[in-house]
C-alpha cells in the first residue's frame, strides 16, 4: 500500500458535518463537538494567538439583531410604555411668527 493516490480512494466517510452554531463543517460526528466554535460548550472557542480569527467573529461582524435595538433604546434612556412627545406642539413662538407673517 502506498501513502498517496491509492490511499485517497478509500476516503468516503465524513468525520465532520455542519455545526448548528457557527455553520462551518467542523462538527465532529463521533465526538459531538465542533472544532471551530466548541459547540455545545457555552463559551465560543477562541485563542489569543489567532488575532485575525477573533476579528472575523467579534461583535459587529454579524446581524446584531438585539444589540442594535439596545443601542437605540440607550440613546432614548430606556423609556418604555410612553407616547412620544409631539414635535409640532413644542415649536417656539419665534419660529411660528415668520410663517404667519408670510401669509
Amino acid at each position: 500500500m502506498t501513502k498517496g493516490t491509492s490511499s485517497f480512494g478509500k476516503r468516503h466517510n465524513k468525520t465532520h458535518t455542519l455545526c448548528r452554531r457557527c455553520g462551518r463543517s467542523s462538527y465532529h460526528i463521533q465526538k459531538k463537538v465542533c472544532s471551530a466554535c466548541a459547540y455545545p460548550a457555552a463559551r465560543m472557542r477562541h485563542y489569543n494567538w489567532g488575532k485575525k480569527a477573533i476579528r472575523r467573529h467579534t461583535t459587529g461582524t454579524g446581524r446584531m439583531s438585539h444589540l442594535r435595538d439596545v443601542h437605540q433604546r440607550f440613546r432614548n434612556g430606556f423609556r418604555e410604555g410612553q407616547v412620544a412627545k409631539s414635535v409640532k406642539a413644542n415649536k417656539p413662538a419665534a419660529a411660528q411668527a415668520p410663517a404667519a407673517a408670510a401669509q
